[in-house]
C-alpha cells in the first residue's frame, strides 16, 4: 500500500513540475530592466494587425506581438494605448514586459491581448518600420535658441 501511494504521489509531482515548466515557457517575459517604459516611448509603428514596433530612447527597440487581430490599431489621434495587467498596475504601472493580462487597445475597438514583447536590433526595427502601415514619431528635439 505504501509503495502504491508513493508511486501515485511521485506521478502527481512529476506532472505538476512538467505543467509548471510548460506554463513558464509559454509566458516568457522580459526582465524588469528591459521592459517597455510607457512614459519613454518616443516612436511607434503599426506593422500590421498583429505586430507593433516601439522605440524608447535611442537604443531600446521592441517588437510587440498581439494575440488575434487588432485591425484598428494606429487609426485616430492617439493610435493605440498599452495597458499593463491589473497585477502590474500595483507594482509597475508604467511598464509592459509581455506578461499575462497585458493589453493593447485603440480608440475604436476593445483591447487585444499581448502575446509577447521582445527586444530587437536596429536592422530588424528598420525592416519592420519600412513595412509599417501607420506611424507616429514623437521626438524630443532640443529647444532652439533665439
Amino acid at each position: 500500500m505504501k509503495t502504491v501511494l508513493s508511486v501515485v504521489l511521485g506521478v502527481v509531482l512529476v506532472a505538476t513540475a512538467v505543467s509548471a515548466s510548460a506554463q513558464s515557457a509559454s509566458t516568457n517575459t522580459l526582465p524588469y530592466k528591459d521592459c517597455i517604459r510607457l512614459d519613454q516611448i518616443n516612436e511607434w509603428h503599426v506593422v500590421d494587425a498583429q505586430n507593433v514596433i516601439l522605440r524608447t530612447g535611442p537604443y531600446q527597440r521592441y517588437l510587440v506581438k498581439i494575440k488575434g487581430s487588432c485591425d484598428k490599431l494606429g487609426i485616430g489621434n492617439r493610435g493605440f494605448q498599452l495597458i499593463p495587467s491589473e497585477a502590474d498596475k500595483a507594482i509597475t504601472p508604467v511598464r509592459i514586459c509581455g506578461g499575462v493580462g497585458e493589453k493593447i487597445r485603440s480608440r475604436e475597438q476593445p483591447p487585444c491581448a499581448i502575446e509577447s514583447v521582445g527586444l530587437i536590433d536596429e536592422a530588424t526595427y528598420d525592416g519592420y518600420r519600412d513595412r509599417a502601415k501607420y506611424h507616429s514619431v514623437r521626438t524630443q528635439q532640443p529647444a532652439k535658441s533665439p
